[in-house]
């Protein structure tokens, strides 16, 4: 038995390869379709420990990174935190003590939130973006000693 097995493989080695005589060809398309589409992170502003007595207004920054698909157009607005009495101008932390938002390294340009005039725009290049974001604390709050803070919101619009 063992040797019929040898025999027949044999005989399919000298068999060989057929030839081939003729081809043909055919294509097909390969396709895919980028979105527009963006993601947005922030890092806390931190303003540390603010004396009112010492005359100086406290500034402080933080970032927002914006990474978008290349080319796509996107606005950032800030929003005007969760006092009620706060606006994009003049926000509020703990719905006492006042801060603004700048886009601008010399705090003239207020951010506001979207829709408003001064927002943030920007052209997406594949990469991550940082956008400053530079905060103030105006001089001369007498407050109560605590601790103070405000929720923004960062709407990305693309």
């Amino acid at each position: 038995m063992k040797l019929i097995k040898n025999v027949l493989l044999t005989g399919l080695i000298l068999a060989g390869i057929p030839a081939y005589s003729a081809t043909t060809t055919t294509t097909f398309q390969v396709t895919a379709t980028v979105n527009d589409t963006c993601s947005i992170s922030a890092v806390n502003l931190a303003f540390g420990v603010y004396d009112p007595s010492s005359g100086t207004a406290n500034d402080s920054t933080s970032t927002v990174t914006v990474t978008c698909t290349l080319s796509t157009p996107y606005d950032i607005g800030l929003s005007s935190g969760l006092a009620t009495a706060a606006t994009s101008a003049t926000r509020q932390m703990s719905d006492e003590l006042n801060y603004s938002m700048f886009a601008d390294s010399l705090r003239t340009t207020n951010w506001d939130d979207t829709g408003g005039t001064n927002t943030l725009a920007g052209i997406g290049t594949g990469l991550a973006i940082p956008h400053v974001i530079y905060g103030r604390i105006p001089a001369s709050q007498y407050l109560s000693a605590a601790s103070y803070s405000d929720t923004v919101t960062v709407t990305l619009t693309y």
